[in-house]
């Protein structure tokens, strides 16, 4: 086939225009993840540079600088020193979990219950350098092996303590001399900064995508906990599943928060990513180690958002702060004289927008901590000293305490007190967890059930229940509250 020369002109000019087009923009990606997000024109393009950017060009692709470094403004904002920073920190989580089922079919009546497993995935990140990995509560939820894979080592991991409220998990492996994260500070973090996610989305081990801070004190009620902590930072950098319990570090390769949660129809990234701020998990995981659990504080009220609604319907002029819902008798709120209706402004001087900032605020104290509340009520100011109470009431450390059964091959704890008045009930149990194919196992009592009375005897103690199911025979009707507060009972004959 003959080409006559018009043909081979055309040619040319094509492949001249899209090899101009591509060097266009790979100069604009480049010039736009310096740093801050830049429009620039086609002569500053054709120039290679641009006299209105605050800071000079650099190659992203110079990987010859050492970590240990402490870079400039230019090269810390190329995001390279942060991803090298950071991504020996974060580790590959895999669960085993083992459950039952039955077929559904009339066989169910002769044959035991069959038996499978699942596996699932998630990332972590490394907060001591003696083993101790911080990551999501869903992500170990009801694993029976847990699993980490740290560049080419996997270890067994134990599970040192979780907290559902937040969605936090501790666990630890057994090695020494870990690369451990560094720790920042999330009051500090700036919506518009440029922030880096790392984790290991769909298996695909040590990812690192980029984006900036959307917002903060984002509150998406995605946690079911009965006293959930929720004030989210808000990322559109590329987050997946497997991210969950990964970091969002900013561009000193700092921890600023872990990734926790997507808003998408389709369950992939779609622009909306939630991170759990770093001075949260700070304090969740120092309590765990220490406490064996968090030290959560309560101040014995409820609080709602500020909305027009609202504000008409209780003659408010302004949307500022957050409300007073209910007041628990007895507790520290009523102690301090709050009233159903009264106005938080600011708390130690801080000013409160929203029940998120609020909730976020009170995580990072502990009982027996004095706060100052600026309040509103009937259009004046007033000045509240409120004395934060732990879950039963009181001021004084809490360690958590869970009694084991082996002949039940269940493990039970007490209810504390805040619960047991958000439930309206005086005494119960609750079902910690128990072993698939053991005893208890076989009652189908899900896990998280709170049992309040056995044949309509008071049940007051773990002790008392576990000493009544290993002894008792005949008709049993166990009854008591389950996770969505309803009154439920199981009957039996042993």
């Amino acid at each position: 086939m003959k080409i006559n020369v018009g043909s081979w002109v055309l040619i040319v000019g094509v492949i001249v225009l899209i090899s101009a087009g591509v060097s266009a923009l790979t100069v604009q990606y480049i010039i736009n993840h310096q740093g801050e997000a830049v429009l620039i024109s086609d002569s500053t393009i054709e120039n290679g540079s641009n006299t209105n950017l605050p800071y000079q060009t650099t190659n992203l692709f110079d990987q010859t600088r050492r970590i240990d470094e402490v870079p400039d403004e230019a090269v810390r904002a190329d995001f390279v020193y942060a991803s090298q920073k950071t991504t020996s920190s974060v580790v590959f989580i895999q669960t085993l979990s083992e459950y039952e089922y039955r077929t559904g079919s009339w066989l169910d009546w002769f044959f035991e219950p069959r038996s499978s497993q699942q596996t699932s995935s998630g990332s972590g990140v490394i907060v001591g350098e003696d083993g101790y990995i911080v990551t999501n509560n869903h992500v170990i939820d009801g694993a029976d092996a847990i699993k980490v894979v740290h560049g080419k080592k996997t270890y067994d991991a134990q599970l040192i303590g979780r907290d559902p409220s937040s969605d936090l998990a501790v666990i630890k492996i057994e090695t020494q001399d870990l690369p451990a994260i560094t720790m920042g500070n999330s009051d500090n973090v700036d919506v518009g900064e440029w922030v880096l996610a790392v984790g290991n989305p769909f298996n695909l081990t040590s990812t690192v995508t980029a984006g900036i801070v959307s917002a903060k004190g984002r509150n998406i009620n995605i946690l079911r906990d009965k006293f959930p902590i929720e004030s989210f930072i808000q990322t559109d950098a590329a987050i997946n599943p497997g991210n969950s319990g990964g970091a969002l570090v900013n561009m000193e390769g700092e921890l600023i928060g872990i990734n926790t949660a997507i808003l998408s129809r389709t369950g992939s990234y779609a622009g909306y990513g939630f991170a759990i701020p770093a001075n949260i998990v700070n304090k969740v995981f120092s309590d765990i180690k220490e406490y064996g659990e968090v030290q959560k504080t309560f101040t014995g009220a409820d609080f709602v958002d500020i909305d027009s609604k609202i504000a008409e319907k209780m003659d408010l002029n302004t949307l500022e702060g957050v409300m007073v819902a209910s007041v628990i008798k007895d507790g520290a709120a009523e102690k301090a004289n709050l009233r159903k209706g009264d106005v938080i402004k600011r708390i130690d001087g801080r000013k409160i927008e929203s029940k998120a900032a609020l909730e976020e605020y009170l995580a990072k104290l502990y009982p027996g901590d004095k706060i100052e509340l600026t309040i509103s009520r009937e259009n004046k100011e007033l000045i509240k000293s409120l004395t934060l109470t732990n879950r039963e009431g009181t001021t004084g450390v809490i360690r958590r305490e869970v009694h084991v059964s082996k002949k039940l091959a269940a493990t039970f704890e007490s209810v504390p007190k805040i619960e047991r008045d958000l439930m309206g009930i005086p005494n119960g149990v609750k079902v910690v967890e128990y072993e698939s194919g053991g005893f208890f196992s076989k009652l189908g009592i899900p896990e998280g059930f709170v049992i309040t009375q056995i044949n309509n005897a008071t049940i007051e103690s773990p002790q008392e229940l576990t000493e009544i199911l290993e002894n008792i025979s005949g008709r049993v009707i166990i009854s008591g509250i389950d996770k969505r507060g309803r009154k439920v009972y199981y009957p039996y004959y042993f």
